[in-house]
């Protein structure tokens, strides 16, 4: 949770506005949606089409193109993004990913969804994105990452992406984080893999997943340093 503590990672931003996102988490439950359509709202009227915290896209895809190489039967494998946010993750799977993948992302900010969606159908005079395979699909809906009920059935995709979210929830209390964890491995294939992105330590993130796992392979690969901060991809498997 350091980072989250310290920053939001945008390192095109201007300084100043990082300043300021960083002061709106200061002391902030980091569950609460009014703070996100806030803080997604201030960042649309920026230049810079997406925010990432932690890490970007290109970061997470030497990590990500190997696990949907090896996603089984699917094609398009299927992608959720749970708590998407403005991320460039959904967005550089979509556009840069060689292989065909379908990709949904979920966030229960309205202001995030109705900024990547236009973003992707290039609204506000901007370019509509291009897929980097022409079999690639790419969408957003608004969601309850707690209740994927409305948007995903069981075992339905073959990846489930996570960069932040539980270390959102679980501002606002464990159980909220362990229902969190529930939906997504409801939604994963039996052969699937759960990815969340942290800069919290194994010592405190593994026990969480083990005991929330059971029946599940969790590991962890150590990620960056980016910008001067340690990462962790902490992956929640099936049988393969």
């Amino acid at each position: 949770m350091a980072a989250l503590r310290r920053t939001l990672h945008v390192a095109t931003l201007a300084a100043g506005a990082r300043r300021a996102l960083a002061g709106s988490l200061a002391g902030s439950c980091l569950a609460d949606r009014r703070l996100w359509d806030k803080l997604h709202a201030d960042a649309g009227r920026g230049s810079v089409p997406t925010f990432d915290w932690f890490f970007g896209y290109e970061e997470a895809q030497g990590l990500l193109l190997p696990l949907l190489q090896e996603s089984g039967a699917a094609c398009p494998p299927r992608v959720l993004d749970v708590g998407c946010g403005t991320s460039s993750l959904c967005t550089g799977l979509y556009t840069k990913c060689p292989h065909p993948v379908d990709v949904l992302g979920v966030d229960f900010s309205p202001v995030a969804v109705a900024h990547m969606k236009s973003l992707l159908e290039g609204g506000q005079g901007q370019t509509p994105l291009c897929p980097g395979h022409p079999a690639s699909q790419l969408h957003f809906m608004q969601a309850d990452a707690q209740n994927l009920e409305p948007v995903a059935s069981s075992g339905s995709f073959q990846l489930v992406l996570d960069k932040g979210t539980w270390d959102a929830i679980s501002r606002g209390g464990l159980p909220g984080a362990y229902q969190l964890l529930s939906e997504c491995l409801r939604v994963l294939s039996p052969q699937g893999t759960l990815v969340q992105f942290s800069d919290e330590d194994p010592d405190v993130r593994l026990p969480c997943l083990e005991q929330g796992s059971p029946g599940w392979t969790v590991t962890v690969q150590e990620l960056g340093p980016f910008g001067g901060i340690t990462y962790f991809a902490y992956l929640v498997q099936g049988s393969h």
